[in-house]
């Protein structure tokens, strides 16, 4: 990287903005790429209708009927590793390898923040199973509509954010705080949504809150390959190894959200996009 490349680099992460890494713009999971002929884009787009094919049959033979079993005998917390082998399987079924590096960075006496990069429905679960704890998730409110997730999601601490509603957000946030103190981690998207291929978006200020407020640590995670494998708005899905990078944890006990909330969001964009940067250009 150049000077001039990197002084850029560095001006879009102090300012939160946009960062496109050039060498994911011909991303080979693009419909147009002319890398793969129209055969391979066959494969991928039958292998991207089948991944949604499991997750359907997941939810309707498996994950149905195990909710209303647990929650009969009020044994919510039986979810969780189905909920984990669901996961580890939609990932098998979809033909990805998970490979997770930095796992010693990790106390396992102590219950993190993890804040990630987000570019592929993959990513949710590989954020969910690659710790190798039990971790709740931040979502989208719009997931409470989804037949049977959305009613699932509290069994497993998966949290809906209503940014619109500042009194709903609080009350999450003590939420959050509750699952934290039982010694549960939470994995957050920090962009809010999707990002295309090659980018990282800016993040958001909830992620950060919710760490500083509940004084739990944040580990940077940075989510590699997925958007090659199934990226937004391509409709394909190919096999490979989805890459997961775990930095140590940032520490937040005694923080302000008033002066120390921005240079704590630096920090973790920086170190995220700085290993996004080492194999895209």
């Amino acid at each position: 990287m150049t000077d001039h490349a990197e002084n850029l680099f560095l001006d879009l992460i102090e300012r939160n903005e946009k960062i496109v890494f050039s060498a994911q713009q011909s991303n080979i999971s693009a419909p147009d790429s002319p890398t793969i002929g129209s055969g391979a884009k066959l494969i991928g787009k039958l292998r991207y209708w089948w991944c949604w094919l499991v997750v359907t049959v997941l939810l309707l033979f498996i994950a149905t009927p195990l909710l209303i079993f647990t929650a009969l005998l009020n044994r919510r917390y039986w979810v969780y590793p189905w909920a984990i082998w669901g996961a580890g399987f939609w990932l098998k079924a979809c033909g990805t390898k998970l490979v997770v590096k930095g796992l010693e960075n990790l106390d396992p006496e102590r219950s993190y923040v993890f804040i990630s990069n987000h570019r592929s429905y993959l990513d949710t679960a590989t954020l969910f199973i690659c710790t190798g704890r039990r971790m709740g998730l931040v979502a989208k409110k719009e997931l409470l509509k989804v037949p049977v997730l959305g009613p699932g999601m509290a069994f497993v601490n998966v949290l809906a954010i209503d940014r619109s509603n500042p009194q709903r957000a609080i009350e999450t946030i003590d939420k959050a705080r509750d699952v934290l103190a039982k010694g549960f981690s939470f994995g957050i998207f920090a962009e809010g949504t999707r990002a295309m291929p090659g980018e990282l978006l800016p993040f958001k200020k909830g992620a950060f809150h919710l760490a500083i407020q509940t004084e739990a640590p944040i580990v940077p995670v940075a989510i590699k390959n997925t958007d090659r494998l199934m990226g937004k708005k391509t409709g394909l899905m190919f096999p490979g190894t989805i890459e997961v990078v775990l930095f140590p944890a940032i520490e937040t006990k005694n923080l302000s959200t008033k002066t120390e909330l921005k240079p704590l969001m630096d920090k973790v964009r920086g170190v995220i996009a700085e290993e996004l940067a080492k194999t895209e250009g």
